[in-house]
């Protein structure tokens, strides 16, 4: 009892009927992956623009960034003019411990974070860091731009290696 060769192709061929080619039945997923590369590029552009609204010129320092949180942080900001903005919201300065205290009883974290214009006196910063401290807000940040000049007179180092 031999195994002979049958007419019919083997297993794994397709066959053809009539000339005609038999409908193709896998997904096309090229037009998919287009689309995904297109969402992810408007995603990586929009994403530093969802920043908080107050223009404000950054002092320049040597620090290096604080690991992210789960929830948005709370932010106090002084202006180039000395005008005091909860989030993006403008408020006087007997209504920010007020707002801010109601604020903060919605959230998990106590942390809040000053930004301050560049060309602030540093007295005004001082008295916005006293008011929050009064206020019960005892974890302040101050938020500064990265990359800024060190306190050897050069540029700050990314690695944290002097190279020596």
């Amino acid at each position: 009892m031999g195994m002979g060769a049958s007419g019919s192709s083997g297993g794994g061929g397709r066959r053809r009927r009539g000339g005609r080619s038999a409908a193709m039945s896998e997904i096309n997923i090229t037009p998919m992956v287009d689309v995904m590369l297109v969402l992810l590029i408007i995603f990586m552009v929009a994403a530093p623009m969802l920043t908080v609204g107050v223009p404000v010129e950054l002092p320049k320092t040597a620090a290096s960034a604080l690991p992210t949180e789960q929830e948005e942080p709370l932010t106090v900001t002084i202006t180039a003019d000395g005008r005091l903005a909860i989030q993006t919201t403008e408020v006087s300065d007997a209504e920010m411990i007020p707002k801010l205290t109601a604020i903060a009883a919605e959230r998990t974290s106590k942390k809040i974070f000053l930004r301050a214009d560049g060309a602030i006196p540093y007295e005004r910063v001082a008295q916005v860091m006293g008011a929050l401290n009064a206020g019960g807000f005892n974890e302040i940040g101050l938020v500064t731009d990265a990359a800024g000049p060190s306190l050897g007179g050069g540029a700050a180092s990314n690695t944290g290696n002097d190279g020596g």
